[in-house]
């Protein structure tokens, strides 16, 4: 069943569907990375790219709950941040595309909240 986005903000970004896939830098159409349709339940994303664009990204959902803060790292498997209580793939980040990011997601299974920087 397909989700209901409650606030969708993309600045200088698009998405290569309405709440997932490839996401994209406006100014200079690079990929930046990827973000998982089904498992998250929440992101803030700010960065800034290579071509020197600043960007953000905040989505969520109607049916989406308050994360807890959790200070466990990200796990990374095959270029994707994984949660690490369940290994389900979050989003991946094309870090040589982007001179820095901070960015937030919280897993929809266990409800934690990750920040990763760069």
């Amino acid at each position: 069943m397909a989700r209901v986005l409650k606030n969708k903000e993309l600045v200088n970004t698009r998405l290569a569907t309405n709440y997932g896939g490839w996401m994209y830098c406006n100014k200079c159409n690079e990929n930046i990375g990827y973000l998982c349709y089904s498992t998250y339940d929440r992101l803030e994303l700010e960065y800034k790219c290579n071509c020197e664009s600043i960007g953000r990204i905040l989505l969520d959902f109607e049916d989406s709950r308050i994360g807890k803060n959790c200070k466990d790292e990200l796990v990374v498997v095959k270029n994707r941040f994984c949660c690490p209580k369940d290994s389900e793939p979050l989003i991946t980040i094309l870090d040589k595309k982007l001179s820095k990011y901070e960015m937030k997601i919280t897993c929809k299974s266990c409800e934690s909240t990750y920040k990763k920087s760069k």
